[in-house]
């Protein structure tokens, strides 16, 4: 260190340790200084609450804090640079194949080889071995993950040769003059964010036959010593690969396909290209399709009168089930939909979680006794006023709303805990139709980079806390990281159960939403500790052409969240 002109203050929030560096000192450097206490070791790092590189280097003082497997910017880095190793992997011991990662299932990455035409290769057992092979030695050479800035044409060029067309319809969709894409060895490949600072970072995964392609297992989140539990999950990914087939008859694949194909033009009337409100009008009645069929699927038994619809936050549960009732209807029967948070137990009764706060998430905020006594009241005949829940004052009231079921009424209820075989353990099995809806995105960025479902999620609840309930990005985002562990505690483990899952995710949807989400979420201050998952939804956001929501039927699914929906909420 030469003089003070050249030293910046670095703070660290892991240790709140403030130090002098000398201007170019990476952040890795400055780990290795200031030897923070990291149980799971570290792989990415915030600068000013922006996730960088560990190779990224400070020339203006700065707030630092080292992330490792158990934060979610950390869980991604090991994702993406475990992705790359592999594709690198593929490119030796499959050469002309393309490798494309799905989507997240049983504790790891859906992933597929397709050739040269465009066709599914099923991998064999000596191939995944030999793929793991490669995989070891790429992570104990220890090779960097270069980042290289250059521009687009330059990046185009080495995609083209690469044959990686996903990438090239992606960077030339999003027009940007630069590229920023990473090399390891001699292979190029894009990623949406920070990657690990070198192979050896990748200490434990693994790879095997799944279904007709590959699963990358990936390490625990809680525990990066094991890896995450394998579970088979065959309504999950019979709900993906549906809508994967959906995506293949629009044509629309990955962020790049979707951009072209929505690209403004004139005198254009078939998907390929300029014709948003085409792919708007296919992807609504593909959904209405399905709804179609699971009214079908309800109505085949007359045994099935209580119809539960569950899922996570902003899965869009209240809309399906207010399409479900209009096709029961349809069908000749009487729906009587309403929701479970009517049941909610008086706010002093409800439970308390780990810190004393009040859990809402779980099941024992619902008075399951009373819910059970009036199903079966219902069940039996007999006439029952439905409660109302007073969130204003925390209490259960009388509605004044009456119901007694004929032979044609079938009960519509939406709620979080409907799966939970706890809630309705008083009512016969042969009465129950378990639906289980959730926004699983099926798009991706390219074939390298899937789109997490909950950002999906998150951006649809941004948007809808900020138009009807007067939250900011900025209470959404601080609030999400509970909301997903209750979702972990009283829903995911009962998704299984259901008799049939519903995708309430749209192809089109991303990039309507970007209208909506882009100038609530530029509102949250740097400061904040919302501010790192703002700058990467925007980030996110920016891979999109904008489609404007003009041609979105007033019964759509998605106006639940922005608004102009033909239904009452």
């Amino acid at each position: 260190m030469n003089n003070k002109k050249n030293l910046v203050e670095i703070h660290c929030k892991n240790n709140g340790v403030t130090k002098l560096y000398e201007a170019g000192t990476s952040l890795l450097e400055i780990y290795a200084d200031l030897k923070p206490d990291m149980k799971q070791g570290v792989i990415v790092a915030k600068s000013n609450n922006v996730t960088k590189n560990l190779d990224f280097r400070v020339y203006k003082p700065k707030e630092i804090e080292f992330l490792g497997l158990e934060s979610p910017s950390g869980q991604r880095a090991y994702i993406r640079s475990l992705t790359f190793i592999m594709y690198k992997a593929v490119r030796e011991v499959l050469p002309g194949l393309r490798l494309r990662v799905e989507h997240p299932i049983s504790g790891g990455y859906y992933c597929l080889l397709i050739n040269a035409d465009n066709k599914l290769v099923q991998p064999t057992a000596e191939q995944v071995k030999q793929l793991k092979v490669v995989m070891d030695r790429v992570i104990d050479q220890d090779l960097p993950f270069e980042l290289d800035t250059i521009s687009t044409e330059k990046a185009l060029e080495i995609f083209r040769a690469d044959k990686a067309f996903d990438k090239v319809a992606l960077l030339e969709s999003v027009g940007d003059i630069y590229a920023q894409i990473y090399r390891l060895d001699d292979v190029y490949d894009y990623y949406d964010s920070a990657l690990a600072p070198s192979t050896s970072f990748i200490t434990l995964y693994d790879l095997r036959l799944f279904h007709d392609g590959l699963l990358l297992q990936v390490p625990s989140a809680s525990d990066s010593s094991v890896l995450e539990k394998f579970e088979e999950q065959d309504n999950l990914f019979n709900a993906f690969a549906e809508h994967a087939k959906w995506n293949e008859l629009m044509k629309v694949s990955n962020v790049g396909d979707l951009n072209i194909t929505t690209k403004p033009s004139k005198g254009q009337m078939q998907l390929t290209g300029g014709n948003a409100g085409l792919l708007i009008t296919l992807a609504e009645t593909l959904q209405e399709k399905k709804i179609d069929h699971i009214a079908d699927m309800v109505v085949s038994d007359p045994k099935r009168k209580v119809v539960l619809i569950a899922g996570p936050s902003s899965s869009g549960k209240t809309t399906f089930s207010k399409k479900l009732s209009i096709h029961l209807a349809i069908n000749g029967k009487n729906p009587i939909p309403f929701s479970m948070d009517e049941y909610f137990v008086n706010r002093e009764d409800t439970p308390r979680d780990e810190n004393g706060d009040y859990d809402f998430e779980s099941v024992h905020a619902i008075d399951i006794p009373f819910f059970n006594q009036q199903l079966n009241q219902m069940l039996a005949g007999e006439e029952v006023e439905l409660p109302r829940y007073n969130f204003g004052t925390g209490k259960r009231e009388p509605s004044g709303k009456k119901i007694k079921l004929n032979d044609n009424s079938i009960l519509v209820i939406e709620g979080i805990h409907g799966l939970n075989p706890e809630l309705t353990a008083q009512i016969p099995e042969e009465n129950k139709f378990r639906i289980y809806a959730s926004a699983l995105t099926t798009i991706s960025i390219d074939d390298h980079n899937c789109i997490p479902t909950t950002d999906n999620r998150l951006l649809r609840r941004i948007v809808r806390d900020y138009n009807y309930r007067g939250y900011s990005a900025e209470d959404t985002i601080n609030r999400w990281a509970s909301v997903h562990r209750g979702e972990e505690k009283w829903i995911f483990p009962f998704r299984e159960l259901a008799d049939v899952m519903f995708n309430s995710a749209l192809v089109f949807e991303l990039p309507v939403l970007k209208r909506y989400a882009m100038p609530i979420l530029s509102q949250v201050p740097q400061h904040s500790p919302a501010y790192s998952e703002a700058h990467r939804l925007l980030k996110f956001l920016g891979y999109f052409n904008m489609i404007a929501d003009s041609d979105i039927p007033s019964t759509s699914l998605l106006r639940e969240f922005f608004g102009g929906s033909s239904f009452n909420y």
